[in-house]
């Protein structure tokens, strides 16, 4: 007499805290036996960063720069430009460019800025804790973020320019795109202009490659 019997255990809670489930099925027909086991690992950071591609993708192909989204949140809020990356407004499907102000009041602004046509779509007050850290690694220095951003153009459509005023080294950081889909980290001197590859987050990434290998 044949018997068919099969045994399927799931566990469901790994896809929702980011694990591995496995599924394993055992049929038995006279005397032969198959097992197959499937492992998924599903990671929250992947689909985050999927998420982040593609809205870079979408607002590269805007007509606004970075260097003109800067200018123009500087025209609608006069101060120090200490960051602008396109960004997804408020988790919908617009992307658009936030520029982060620092005013000569130490207030900090969050300036909107659309993608397609450089227009101000609005500012909020944002509270910061590192204003004297900020101050302090622009004391001096000759490169704005606007002339940080057009300097990191030539490598790339520019998707975000930032201080980094932690460490020794102070720079801004840049973030291009190529046509193909292609990204790269760059610095730029705060005092020359000087544009040089980041692979700080690439030895980060092979940091962690290792980490979880182990």
């Amino acid at each position: 007499m044949k018997r068919n019997i099969v045994i399927a255990a799931v566990t469901a809670a790994a896809l929702i805290g980011g694990g591995t489930a496995t599924a394993l099925a055992t049929t038995g027909d006279g005397g032969g036996s198959a097992r197959q086991a499937a492992n998924t690992r599903v990671s929250d950071d992947d689909v985050r960063d999927d998420q982040d591609d593609r809205d870079d993708a979408k607002a590269a192909s805007g007509d606004v720069t970075a260097p003109e989204a800067i200018a123009s949140a500087l025209k609608h809020t006069p101060g120090t430009v200490v960051s602008a990356e396109l960004d997804d407004e408020d988790d919908s499907d617009k992307v658009i460019w936030k520029v982060d102000v620092l005013s000569g009041d130490n207030t900090w602004q969050s300036v909107r800025v659309d993608p397609s046509n450089g227009k101000v779509l609005g500012a909020q007050t944002d509270d910061e804790d590192d204003t004297a850290q900020v101050r302090a690694a622009l004391k001096g220095s000759s490169v704005t973020a606007e002339e940080a951003a057009k300097a990191a153009a030539g490598k790339g459509t520019v998707t975000s320019v930032d201080l980094d005023e932690d460490g020794k080294n102070k720079s801004w950081e840049a973030e291009t795109r190529k046509s193909g889909g292609a990204e790269q980290d760059w610095k730029i001197d705060l005092n020359t202009g000087k544009v040089t590859a980041d692979h700080s987050d690439a030895q980060d990434d092979d940091a962690d490659d290792v980490d979880d290998q182990d």
